[in-house]
Order: structure tokens, then sequence, then C-alpha cells
């Protein structure tokens, strides 16, 4: 912008009287024209989210990922929208992958999640938590099917995953510490090191999941099905094991 206004000002030195005021607006026009050409090429952040939330319910993958790349960049640059954009991101998955435990008639763990849908959990995963607000809510992946998912390291602290399907998925060394997982289904998921401290798992399905190494401090299992789970070295001391099925 201050290159514009010091080359103007110098082309305006150089002019004829005669012809100053003339050309003087149309080197006014010029500048005016550069700066909308510039907002139109770098949109306002609000701009951008609104955008991002009518692209993200057009249903086409290659879009979508556009757009979840987009909201990152958005969260890096501008930390006020962080959580907002974690809010989008959140929503978006719920909304597109929905679970329906009802409906379920057998867990298939094989089963993949779409590419636009791991992109989302990815960005939420790397979140930096010191942006969240104490005043806003915790992230809700309630009801979601992410079988298959990879949250390798994923920070998802106090997260609620109530009755979300995580059969198959990757959490290894993931943060889980206080998240909310009654009735998910954890079945084969890799939770090797895994902090679950305080998190609550009542009568979560964690048949032969990996839990080796992990941190079950005072995490509440209360009726959680732990058939052929892998408990080596794990943490659970203060662990709440009643009535869990092993």
């Amino acid at each position: 912008m201050l290159t514009v206004i010091i080359n103007v000002c110098y082309a305006m030195k150089n002019i004829s009287s005669t012809n100053n005021i003339q050309l003087s607006k149309t080197f006014m026009r010029i500048y005016v024209l550069q700066e909308k050409f510039k907002q139109a090429q770098y949109p306002l952040p609000k701009q951008r989210l609104r955008i991002a939330i009518e692209q993200l319910e057009n249903n086409k993958i290659k879009t979508s990922l556009a757009v979840i790349n987009d909201l990152e960049q958005i969260a890096h640059i501008h930390p006020q929208y962080h959580w907002i954009i974690m809010d989008i991101l959140t929503s978006f998955v719920r909304e597109n992958a929905s679970h329906k435990p009802q409906q379920e008639v057998i867990s298939n763990s094989s089963v993949k999640v779409r590419v636009d849908i791991q992109a989302a959990l990815s960005v939420i995963a790397k979140r930096d938590a010191n942006k969240d607000s104490e005043n806003e809510p915790i992230l809700d992946l309630s009801y979601t099917d992410m079988r298959g998912a990879n949250l390798n390291g994923a920070n998802l602290e106090q997260t609620n995953l109530y009755q979300a399907n995580l059969s198959g998925a990757n959490l290894k060394e993931a943060n889980l510490k206080g998240a909310i997982l009654s009735a998910a289904n954890l079945e084969g998921a890799n939770l090797y090191l895994a902090n679950l401290k305080g998190a609550i798992l009542c009568a979560a399905n964690l048949k032969g999941a990996n839990l080796s190494g992990a941190n079950l401090h005072r995490t509440n299992l209360y009726l959680a099905d732990l058939h052929e789970a892998i408990l080596n070295d794990a943490i659970l001391d203060g662990a709440n094991l009643r009535e869990a099925k092993f």
C-alpha cells in the first residue's frame, strides 16, 4: 500500500498543472481498483470463514479438502478464530460421519474414514489447546463414525466422544485425558501409551484394544468390555474396574 501511494505522489509531481486535477483523479481510481483487487485476492478472515462454511456444504470431497486446508491456515495466522474453526470442523465431521449405534449390525473395523473426514480430524488432532477459551464448550465428536481413523498423537483432551465408533483407529500416544468415551466402540483400537487419565469409559467396547503402557489412572472403566485387551505395563492405579469384563 505504501509503495502505491509513493508512486502516485511521485507521478503527480511530474505532471503539468493543466492536467493536474484530471490525472490526480485517474491515479486515485487506479489506487482504489488495486486495493479492491487485493481484497478480492486476500479476503478478510471473517469472509473466508463464511465462504468456507458454505463450500463445506456442497458434499464434494475435492472442495472440502481445499476448504479444510484454508481453515487450518486461518487458525494458525489468526489465533482469535482458532476455536471457531475447531467448532466448524467438528460440526463437519458430525454431519458427514454420523454414527447410529442402533443401526449397526456388525462392527467392521476394516472400514476407513473418508479422506476429507480424515483431513478434518487431522487438523482437530493438532489443535493448540493453549488457544482454547476457558469459556468455550468442549469439542464434540459424539456419535461419529471414525473407524480406522489415524489419530496418532492426537490432542483430544476432554473431548466428547460419547458413543463414537473408533474401532480399529490409531490412537497411539493420543491425549485423551478427561475425555468422555462412554459407550464408545474402541474394538481393536491402538491406544499404545495413550493418556486416558480420568477419562470416562463406562460401558465402552475395548475388545482386543492395545492399551500397552497406557495411562489409566483414575479412569472410569465401569462395565467396560476388556476381553483380549492388551494391558501390558498399563497404569491402572485408582481406575474404576467395577463390573468390567476381562
